[in-house]
């Protein structure tokens, strides 16, 4: 059987990632081209290199292409197998979005696998590393998902130096039905700060405007942790998530050099106001990344937007063979629905190094 090609020019890495994670499962060999195409800095960069690298090391892939700048990427996947697995992402590349290609890896696990991954944990156009610990897989949990994310240190951009561990155990994914949220039970709050900022207090002034906010919006609040960690360089972050009866949202902000700590609170909390207004279940992150869920559980999703990511990562499932459909409606929200999820190929005894 042929290798299966999709077009990589646009999505982003997200569409890389998808693919990664579907050739590994299903065990198809896939092509991706033109890699990041559309973007000022097209091909792979340290995070997407990264993600190539340790999801064919998981299932022991012949993979053509896995350079830095490369625009083509050739994968060709062996049996997914446990073990332990360890990689520098580079100076400050998402952790967390290398974590989302090895995440449906669960799927075709007979045995645990632990990957340790080194870089950015709080950086720019990445949701930080509380996101997949809060978030996505809490919420992933529920339908059949055994994972859990550790940050050992937070690195922040420039420098990176960060440090977490996913652990990811054999898991059979039950189908998701995310199509309505219920009411919200509350919001919690994540606030995070380098050391060398605890004397100005930003993690806690973050964590105190976003209360206010959020108060007196009528919404139920909680501070669940404000922290100061050690980091390579000065940096704050803060996590909104929202708790309603049968799913979560998340929303972020970073903080940065000159800008006040209220007014990265007020960044997240305005992203969170205008997804409950909105009544969304699910938030643009989770919207992105749990299309690769569905291929492989089945059910059916509820989309805020329907956006070019959306889009490009439903053309890439539908290249695996996963007759996904786009119930596309009037205000701008969609509902995508998979009868028949792609079936995972059975791993092998584990592997460690």
């Amino acid at each position: 059987m042929g290798a299966i090609e999709i077009d990589g020019a646009a999505g982003g890495g997200q569409v890389l990632r998808t693919a990664l994670s579907l050739a590994a499962v299903t065990g198809r060999r896939v092509r991706v081209d033109d890699v990041r195409g559309a973007r000022p800095n097209p091909g792979l960069r340290p995070q997407h290199l990264a993600a190539v690298d340790l999801v064919a090391a998981a299932c022991e892939a012949d993979v053509e292409g896995a350079e830095p700048d490369s625009r083509t990427v050739t994968f060709a996947p062996g049996a997914v197998r446990g073990g332990d697995l360890a990689r520098d992402v580079g100076t400050a590349g998402s952790v967390a979005l290398v974590f989302d290609a090895l995440l449906p890896l669960a799927a075709a696990l007979d045995t645990p696998l632990s990957v340790e991954a080194t870089g950015g944990t709080d950086v720019a156009w990445s949701p930080p590393i509380e996101y997949p610990r809060r978030v996505k897989i809490p919420l992933l949990r529920g339908y059949g998902l055994d994972a859990s994310v550790d940050c050992e240190r937070t690195g922040f951009y420039p420098a990176g130096g960060g440090r977490a561990t996913l652990e990811l155990r054999p898991s059979t994914l039950a189908p998701l039905r995310l199509t309505e949220r219920g009411s919200l039970r509350r919001v919690a709050v994540y606030s995070k700060a380098s050391a060398s900022l605890e004397d100005a207090e930003v993690a806690d002034r973050q964590a105190a405007a976003a209360v206010d906010t959020l108060d007196a919006a009528g919404r139920p609040v909680e501070v669940d942790r404000v922290e100061y960690v050690a980091s390579d360089c000065p940096g704050s972050s803060i996590l909104l998530v929202g708790e309603y009866e049968r799913t979560r949202v998340g929303a972020s902000a970073l903080g940065e050099r000159g800008k006040p700590s209220e007014a990265v609170a007020a960044d997240a909390a305005s992203a969170f106001e205008a997804l409950h207004d909105a009544g969304a279940v699910m938030d643009p992150h989770l919207a992105d990344q749990a299309l690769v869920a569905l291929a492989l559980s089945g059910g059916e999703l509820a989309i805020p937007h329907v956006t070019g990511h959306v889009r490009t990562n439903l053309a890439a499932i539908r290249a695996f063979g996963c007759d996904a459909t786009l119930d596309e409606r009037p205000d701008g929200t969609a509902r995508v629905r998979v009868e028949a999820p792609l079936t995972p190929r059975g791993g092998t005894s584990p592997r460690s190094g």
